[in-house]
């Protein structure tokens, strides 16, 4: 799963591409998982909104909108899933008025597109000539001819709209200070690991950058939070910041399907010390790399290195 580099990544690459830009027209599959707000309401907010600005918000991808004119009201879901085929009879896009045309009314709001990439979604500008692949679940067409694509092959990732503030919960990790920090985890009897995959405390943080994170630190996954001295906790603060600083800076990791806004892979995996490693030797004594399971989860560290 894309997690705070990758998500951020993504993100600031979008920036670039799609900043300024008008959302034309809006198809949407007919797979109902990838829809966390309806059919309907996704698109009229969507159509004809400009794009002011795209931020991560955790592992979230949040697009701000601002309606550039007349909205329309939408059809019904049951119209709109007629409209299967994103390309249509004769390999066109179908227009707006096909997924979210109706009566036009005059509204200047703001609104948000949320996008959660879930383990396995993609989210690209294409040129419109370029073949949809099998597993698109939104094509938004922009002013420029461009096409924004989501593309999800295991149907984890999620698309919603919001008219107030989203809120993805948790702190920042790259914000956070070291006070702030020690209270989140002070007194807490999980396992230190999963504390730090627990969303409403940091958010952003997974399995791959909570395992460097600890191992840079020092400390083993499986220690209770509570068991940590306030050095300990400084050194993990300070660790997180330095991996997921290092991580966004070299594009993220690609461990599996992961890809940035263009479609190019990350390098962050070529740096990872203990994850993804088992039974090699540790980059730093040559002990050899182990994994556990935690919460069904793996851990990956060093049992010399980490206390």
């Amino acid at each position: 799963m894309p997690e705070l580099p990758e998500v951020e990544t993504i993100a600031r690459g979008l920036a670039k591409r799609v900043i300024g830009e008008v959302i034309e027209s809006v198809w949407l599959g007919q797979k109902k998982e990838p829809l966390k707000s309806p059919a309907s309401e996704i698109a009229a907010t969507l159509e004809q909104s400009r794009i002011v600005n795209v931020r991560r918000m955790g592992k979230h991808i949040v697009v701000d909108l601002v309606r550039a004119g007349a909205a329309r009201t939408p059809l019904s879901a049951k119209k709109r899933r007629a409209h299967q085929n994103p390309r249509g009879k004769g390999g066109h896009l179908p227009t707006l008025r096909h997924v979210a045309g109706g009566d036009t009314r005059t509204t200047q709001s703001k609104a948000q597109w949320i996008v959660h990439l879930g383990m396995t979604g993609r989210l690209q500008v294409f040129d419109p000539q370029a073949e949809v692949e099998k597993h698109t679940h939104a094509i938004l067409k922009l002013s420029s001819g461009r096409e924004l694509r989501f593309v999800d092959p295991r149907r984890f990732g999620r698309l919603s709209v919001a008219k107030s503030e989203f809120e993805a919960g948790g702190v920042e990790p790259l914000e956070i200070d070291l006070e702030h920090f020690v209270r989140l985890f002070r007194g807490r009897k999980t396992p230190i690991k999963s504390a730090l995959l627990n969303q409403k405390l940091l958010r952003g943080v997974g399995n791959i950058y909570a395992d460097e994170s600890l191992f840079r630190a020092g400390i083993r996954p499986r220690r209770r939070a509570a068991s940590l001295s306030r050095e300990e906790l400084s050194r993990l603060h300070s660790a997180i910041k330095e991996v997921l600083a290092e991580a966004i800076a070299l594009g993220g990791s690609s461990i599996s399907d992961y890809v940035d806004a263009d479609g190019e892979e990350g390098f962050f995996q070529l740096q990872h010390r203990v994850y993804g490693r088992e039974g090699e030797p540790c980059l730093v004594c040559k002990t050899q790399i182990k994994r556990v399971v935690i919460a069904g989860r793996s851990s990956h560290y060093c049992p010399k290195c980490q206390k």
